[in-house]
């Protein structure tokens, strides 16, 4: 029995199975078996197979790298040529695009690369089509466009979701608030700060006895489910921003226009006559969470044309020094901050300084 037929037939007994108290250890189990399942197809052992797909591995450039992901023919190729000037081979019929087509956009100032991944199938996580592959490249991105088609049913948006979280890409969440630490002995200990709505401690002996883990200190900080810690025990989720970009606005009505406005996290566009192309890319820079800093050397101006990028993780004034050249903090002595993240301009500061976008940095090397 191949490894999808197996992901079948739990996926069956799960929606056979009624939720209650006497039933909570045994969805538990499924639940974690299927996990494992998933984990196998995501990473196949042995050889034969398709083959690794050709085309798919992109060099990264840029201080951010944005996926368009979609099903075959809702416009993905056409955006992409109008936002960068990347020609990516557009037709009318499905299936256009056959491999990744990267192209590179600035704004604000930030290099960022765009992606045009091939069209998605239904069942891509499942192995078909080149759907693998196309949701491998997803995963290394900073963010995603999940480009959909007005004129189609929402029901496509709900089956792209389920495709990436196939592929343990989580969109529009932040990693769970549960500490989770193995131990030689001493059984299972469970505590939380807040009260457990959505599992129990059954539950959750029963996932960490699928993974064969019989000592294990668990903490929940949070209200969370069965899928949240199974998240936290696999470890290899990603948790990625994500825009549903809904394109052919033009052949709507203004009423139903005001009704996609009300879907979150969504950005109407028309990619053939260019609309609304201001608040997708707007949206994109806050979704980024980048952060510029401007470079102002003694006695001169600051540098405003040229922005030096950093992410939101990595923006402390060693951050920075790194990004210019590592060789600068070998003779890092202090920096002058101007901006937000200082009490007075100029502030004196070390290299563990925070900065914040739109500050302005002057290094002072060692004599």
């Amino acid at each position: 029995m191949s490894v999808v037929d197996r992901i079948k037939k739990i996926e069956n007994e799960m929606a056979r199975t009624q939720k209650n108290k006497a039933t909570s250890y045994h969805v538990g189990q499924l639940k974690a078996k299927l996990a494992k399942l998933k984990r196998e197809l995501l990473t196949p052992s042995g050889g034969g197979g398709g083959g690794g797909g050709v085309g798919f591995d992109v060099a990264k450039t840029g201080v951010a790298r944005v996926g368009f992901v979609g099903f075959p023919s809702v416009g993905k190729s056409t955006l992409m040529s109008k936002l960068t000037g990347t020609h990516s081979e557009v037709g009318a019929y499905e299936f256009t695009t056959l491999t990744t087509v990267p192209g590179i956009i600035q704004y604000k100032g930030a290099k960022i690369q765009i992606l045009d991944l091939p069209g998605i199938i239904e069942g891509a996580k499942d192995g078909k089509g080149r759907g693998r592959q196309v949701i491998a490249v997803a995963r290394t991105c900073s963010l995603i466009f999940i480009v959909l088609d007005v004129l189609k049913p929402m029901t496509d948006k709900r089956i792209i979701e389920k495709e990436l979280e196939g592929f343990g890409i989580r969109l529009n969440k932040s990693p769970p608030a549960i500490i989770f630490k193995k131990k030689e002995k001493g059984g299972i200990n469970m505590t939380n700060t807040v009260p457990l709505t959505q599992l129990t401690f059954e539950e959750v002996k029963a996932v960490l006895s699928e993974y064969r883990i019989h000592n294990a200190d668990v903490s929940f900080k949070e209200d969370s489910s069965i899928d949240d810690l199974i998240d936290v025990i696999e470890g290899n989720r990603i948790y990625i921003p994500c825009i549903y970009v809904l394109n052919k606005i033009d052949q709507i009505s203004i009423e139903e226009l005001d009704l996609i406005y009300k879907i979150p996290n969504a950005v109407p566009i028309s990619s053939n006559h260019e609309w609304n192309f201001d608040e997708l890319l707007d949206t994109m820079w806050k979704k980024l969470n980048l952060v510029r800093i401007y470079t102002k050397p003694k006695g001169k101006l600051p540098d405003y044309d040229q922005p030096v990028v950093l992410t939101q993780s990595k923006n402390s004034v060693e951050d920075f020094c790194n990004t210019i050249h590592k060789a600068i903090l070998e003779q890092f002595k202090c920096a002058y901050v101007w901006g937000a993240s200082v009490k007075h301009n100029p502030q004196k500061v070390g290299k563990e300084h925070i900065l914040v976008d739109e500050d302005v940095v002057q290094i002072v090397k060692k004599v």
